[in-house]
């Protein structure tokens, strides 16, 4: 059964990957004032068309000096899709479609680079329910001048009678 679950998937059309073959999954750049699923949401809709809802962050990973002498946050979001319709952009896009997760695992660059084969296990674990992400609870702090933020957090394990969830 899981080997049918679908992953929206693309081909990149710039960078590194471009003319590779390496079907990922869609990536992109959080615009400034934008919290991490309200880009995650955009960036999906804009290289693939496909509407999304946020479900949670599964996990991120951090480079340092990556951009600018900066360090980076990559972040692997779940969704949920609200179309199906494929309409790519052409820009960075090559190619997109619907995959059998089967088909995306057994990719030889999914198996072997480090980052590719996590987000598979990750997927997987997630599929098969043995796996919580960290799902965001828009918080307001008068330490932050009451400013809307989002703390990005597993429920599991949380006493959540004791909590202000």
């Amino acid at each position: 059964m899981l080997e049918s679950f679908l992953l929206l998937v693309v081909q990149e059309n710039i960078g590194r990957l471009k003319g590779s073959g390496i079907w990922k999954i869609p990536t992109g750049a959080v615009d400034e004032g934008e919290s991490i699923f309200e880009g995650a949401i955009r960036e999906v809709k804009e290289e693939t068309g496909i509407d999304t809802e946020f479900l949670e962050v599964l996990a991120f990973r951090q480079i340092h000096k990556s951009f600018f002498d900066k360090s980076e946050l990559f972040f692997i979001c779940m969704m949920r899709p609200l179309s199906f319709d494929i309409q790519k952009q052409d820009l960075e896009i090559e190619a997109a479609q619907w995959m059998p997760f089967g088909e995306y695992a057994a990719q030889p660059s999914i198996q072997k680079d480090g980052l590719f084969k996590y987000i598979k296990d990750l997927c997987l674990a997630k599929a098969e329910g043995d796996y919580q992400g960290f799902t965001p609870l828009p918080i307001t702090s008068s330490v932050f001048d009451d400013h809307k933020s989002f703390l990005y957090f597993s429920k599991d394990g949380l006493d959540q009678e004791n909590s202000a969830i």
